[in-house]
């Protein structure tokens, strides 16, 4: 049985849009990375897929792809990995090794997904996608990279009437940034 892993970047009051640009926190030349970055790696490792909504897999797929000079990995990485993007209007998506899962029962061929041997399935942004694993029962595991950023507005992981299981801490982990992994499993 596969594990369905939401990673999140997220600020301390729980905004996960990044259009705002606060990623830049942990873009301090100043500051040795490579604690964070061995981290994402090993996750990586630990994943053989990706499921993305279509906005979010249409970033990415505009801008991974074109990077040649990628020290950090994630070209070589989403190029290779198997991509799953849930929508209702994508033909052809582009970018080997994709499979489109139609918009409509799209968790009845995610549940089939999970049932099949292999390593986690890891989902990042894709925030109406992630509401509705969430509101499903999908999600085994939320990472959640804590910045330390407080922005007062935004899209949220958990919004208002959002059900969220209780959950329970497996793992806290601070970065030389100032970033924090939150590690959490449904009870």
């Amino acid at each position: 049985m596969r594990d369905l892993v939401v990673t999140e970047n997220i600020t301390l009051d729980g905004v996960i849009d990044a259009s705002a640009g606060w990623f830049s926190v942990a873009d301090d030349p100043g500051v040795d990375q490579s604690d964070l970055q061995a981290t994402l790696r090993a996750q990586a490792e630990a994943a053989d897929a990706v499921l993305f909504g279509r906005v979010t897999f249409e970033e990415m797929h505009g801008y991974w792809p074109q990077q040649t000079d990628d020290t950090t990995g994630v070209t070589d990485y989403l190029n290779r990995v198997a991509k799953y993007v849930v929508s209702g209007t994508m033909g052809d998506p582009g970018w080997e090794p994709t499979t489109v899962l139609p918009a409509d029962g799209f968790q009845d061929a995610l549940r089939a997904l999970k049932s099949e041997p292999g390593h986690d399935i890891v989902t990042t942004g894709s925030i109406t996608l992630v509401h509705a694993l969430i509101a499903a029962g999908l999600v085994d595991e939320y990472r959640l990279f804590v910045y330390p950023v407080v922005l007062g507005r935004g899209a949220r992981l958990f919004t208002d009437g959002t059900e969220v299981p209780r959950l329970r801490l497996v793992e806290t982990r601070p970065f030389r940034s100032g970033i924090v992994l939150l590690r959490y499993r449904p009870m």
